[in-house]
């Protein structure tokens, strides 16, 4: 699936082919929710780095988060016009990369349930939902994002 998106004042703007488009998965860490600004979550999907195209990149910037005291090598791209934040790459792997869904204008797929993870990191003032169609981690999650896409029958071909 092609996913279109871009930044709020559209300064930035990407087209990235994905084969696990569901948005299912949340992540409480503080990096996620400080540098995107959320509600108390950011939500990545999983992208094929080699089709990412990207207009306005001269607008757009990159953070590395510091974790533990070391940098990491994950560059967090966002247009520095407006400080929205579009997509993770990673070095480590660089056939991936991951937009953020906040940042994607096609219309994505329900996901069957949500995956809240890093939970052990969120503020007490952020309620997470339970129940059925909930699952909790308090760090990572058992399954990558397209082991779960493909768990569910998902993984598009």
């Amino acid at each position: 699936m092609k996913l279109s998106g871009g930044c709020r004042c559209g300064a930035v703007s990407f087209e990235v082919e994905s084969r696990t488009p569901y948005p299912y998965m949340r992540c409480y860490c503080s990096i996620c929710r400080k540098t995107s600004g959320s509600g108390g979550y950011a939500v990545n999907l999983l992208g094929d780095a080699g089709s990412l195209e990207v207009t306005g990149a001269e607008t757009k910037s990159v953070y590395n988060a510091v974790i533990d005291g070391k940098t990491s090598p994950a560059e967090r791209h966002f247009c520095k016009a407006c400080g929205s934040h579009l997509w993770l790459w990673d070095p480590r792997w660089p056939e991936l990369v991951h937009p953020h869904a906040g940042a994607v204008d096609s219309p994505l797929p329900t996901p069957p349930e949500i995956v809240h993870i890093m939970l052990a990191f969120k503020p007490d003032w952020i309620e997470v939902p339970s129940g059925p169609g909930h699952v909790h981690f308090q760090n990572y999650p058992d399954l990558s994002i397209e082991d779960w896409h493909k768990s569910k029958g998902l993984l598009e071909t």
